[in-house]
């Protein structure tokens, strides 16, 4: 299967899977840009055994949730590692961090940390396919806006990547969700809000780089700015 169908599992609602759940390993991994301990879970297929090589999807939480709220509210998505052969890693990314290199909190390093240090540790302590075409990022809400935030912006990291439900234009909620303390006052810091959306990088997406997901419902509150980013993109790709 295409890694990026590895993403739609995540925008489906699975029922009724009866087959041997992945194993659960908690880790935790150092932040040397933010100088912290960070948990994460990785999920290991039943068949993992260190020898044969697999590729990894990184699943981000939304706002106000820590790394175990997917394993949590949706258990099933140990049935996914072993149906489709894959490491899950939920990583930690913080209350309301957006999943920023935040130029207003020097602490607060999230692309760093996922893109850099977590994909280096986890590609170092286990077998996976450690090259882009083995690796996705997929999200919720504030994982969403996360998710395509951190795989435009890091391409030769990641092949694929989805986001349901997506904050995927920060700039109609100044006043939400923590985002001003990460990009600072709107009105006196504009650019930090522009440079940040993932709506604004759409211009730095390659040609067939990168292979994206979006499934937002009608009645979410991100719905608009989901419509807009997908006419973005269709722009984008029929000016290339």
């Amino acid at each position: 299967m295409q890694l990026k169908l590895f993403i739609l599992l995540f925008s489906l609602s699975l029922s009724g899977i009866t087959i041997t759940r992945a194993a659960v390993d908690t880790v935790t991994t150092h932040s040397a840009a933010m100088n912290k301990n960070i948990r994460a879970l990785i999920l290991r297929p039943d068949s993992y055994n260190g020898s044969v090589q697999f590729p990894v999807v990184y699943l981000l939480h939304g706002h106000g949730g820590t790394y175990t709220n997917w394993i949590d509210e949706v258990p099933e998505i140990q049935n996914f590692a072993d149906k489709y052969q894959m490491l899950i890693v939920c990583p930690d990314g913080g209350t309301e961090s957006w999943y920023l290199d935040s130029p207003q909190k020097p602490d607060s390093k999230y692309e760093t940390y996922i893109a850099n240090e977590l994909v280096g540790y986890v590609d170092s302590n286990y077998k996976t396919i450690s090259q882009r075409k083995g690796r996705a990022i997929t999200g919720l809400s504030m994982g969403g806006h996360g998710a395509l935030y951190l795989a435009i912006k890091n391409q030769t990291v990641f092949g694929a990547a989805g986001s349901m439900s997506g904050g995927l234009d920060l700039r109609p909620f100044p006043k939400n969700w923590g985002i001003s303390g990460h990009l600072g006052d709107l009105a006196a810091n504009l650019d930090n809000w522009n440079q940040n959306s993932v709506i604004n990088l759409v211009a730095l997406l390659k040609p067939n780089s990168l292979s994206l997901i979006i499934d937002c419902g009608i009645n979410d509150f991100f719905f608009d700015v989901n419509q807009a980013f997908h006419q973005k993109l269709i722009q984008q790709q029929n000016s290339t």
